[in-house]
């Protein structure tokens, strides 16, 4: 796909690009990522993957349907935002839902929810009756600083992925690292194994929080793939480690020790010794 402006994030965009192309895009995505990043647009190249007729997966950026996006004039995408108060309304979710209702001019509905982790509880349990029963091909995007700020029902009806920011070399090296991570754990390795493993990087918030991000992908892709190389986990361990996961990186992103989230995850996961 054609995303100009996140370079560092190769490996996400081609799993994206993936999933299009295989007719495998989900109903709801949670894209993560700091304030200064500009989710949006990552959100509208997105979406250009998607809906661009003359180069599906890979958005061409020429056609009119690119241009409407580029120019924020897209009949099929329907933006909310917050309100003056810094808080994405429950009326500015209704006002969606009644959107999402319409035949789209194209293929389908994108809805992109700027700032999700700022909805109101009323705002968020009725996002929840959408995500539950998507209208037709619709697609929910929630782009969010911290999702932790949303409830835990929306965030596990959601593909969750965090905006890298750690450079593209040190994003492969995450990915790479999880996995070899998540096969050590499933071959029982030593608790001294698995630290050595990670040593350069678990007393490290941001890169242990990139980490965790990385495992869940990689949890995710047995999921939908199969267990190409973990042969021996069950899909219910598969969706519990997914949860554990979560929990750590919750853990972590409220002041938990980075390196003791990782102890108690791996003990978790694996009854490390």
């Amino acid at each position: 796909m054609n995303f100009d402006y996140f370079k560092d994030n190769q490996r996400l965009i081609r799993r994206l690009n993936e999933s299009v192309l295989a007719g495998n895009v989900s109903h709801a995505y949670i894209f993560e990522g700091d304030t200064w990043l500009d989710k949006r647009k990552f959100a509208d190249s997105f979406a250009k993957g998607i809906l661009c007729p003359d180069g599906r997966g890979e958005n061409c950026g020429r056609c009119s349907m690119c241009a409407k996006i580029d120019n924020g004039n897209c009949e099929d995408i329907i933006y909310v935002e917050p309100e003056k108060s810094g808080n994405v309304k429950n009326e500015s979710i209704i006002l969606m839902q009644e959107q999402l209702k319409t035949k789209p001019f194209g293929s389908r509905h994108i809805a992109v929810v700027d700032k999700a982790d700022t909805m109101t509880d009323r705002a968020q349990n009725r996002l929840l009756k959408t995500l539950e029963e998507p209208p037709g091909d619709t697609v929910i995007i929630l782009l969010s600083e911290n999702m932790e700020n949303l409830t835990q029902t929306i965030r596990s009806r959601c593909v969750k992925f965090h905006i890298n920011h750690l450079g593209g070399e040190s994003y492969d090296f995450m990915m790479d690292t999880a996995s070899r991570l998540i096969d050590m754990v499933s071959n029982h390795g030593t608790f001294y194994e698995l630290t050595k493993e990670i040593s350069s990087i678990y007393k490290d918030k941001e890169k242990v929080c990139a980490l965790l991000d990385s495992m869940e992908v990689v949890y995710r892709d047995m999921l939908v793939n199969g267990a190409d190389k973990i042969i021996t986990l069950k899909t219910d361990d598969i969706v519990n480690n997914i949860h554990l996961v979560e929990d750590a990186a919750r853990d972590v992103r409220i002041g938990v020790s980075p390196a003791t989230a990782i102890k108690n995850l791996l003990i978790k996961i694996g009854g490390v010794r």
